[in-house]
């Protein structure tokens, strides 16, 4: 008994901690600088490479949301209007939830699919396809 239990600790000190602590999906936070009546997203394209999104899928789901028009240069966007960085992260966190994570299991390892005009997230997890909201 006392061999098991050595080689369970050993085990357990080999696990990453990511895996030890329940989930490796981390939601990431936007860079938000606001200068006068502009507001600069400086890691846009950090966010959606860690999404594994379009960022124009991302940026057209914030210019509904936000009722904005925007500006791209180098991986910064540049919303028109003064957003504070806690609601850019609430529609962040409302685009995960819609267009990421799984709605079966909760595991960001999805990506949207498109057959005819229907776009779908489909989960590469546990095999789940649902329907998404379309972007206008």
């Amino acid at each position: 008994m006392n061999d098991y239990e050595k080689l369970l600790s050993r085990c357990i000190e080999k696990i990453p901690g990511e895996c030890r602590n329940g989930g490796r999906f981390t939601m990431p936070k936007a860079d938000v600088l606001i200068q006068g009546s502009r507001t600069i997203v400086n890691n846009f394209s950090e966010i959606a490479g860690s999404l594994r999104r379009d960022p124009k899928h991302i940026l057209k789901f914030f210019l509904k949301e936000l009722a904005t028009s925007y500006e791209e240069k180098d991986k910064k966007v540049t919303f028109q209007g003064r957003f504070p960085a806690p609601l850019i992260n609430r529609k962040l966190e409302l685009y995960v939830k819609n267009y990421v994570l799984c709605p079966n299991c909760c595991k960001p390892d999805t990506k949207l699919i498109k057959v005819d005009r229907i776009e779908s997230i489909k989960c590469e997890a546990c095999g789940a396809k649902q329907a998404v909201k379309k972007i206008k």
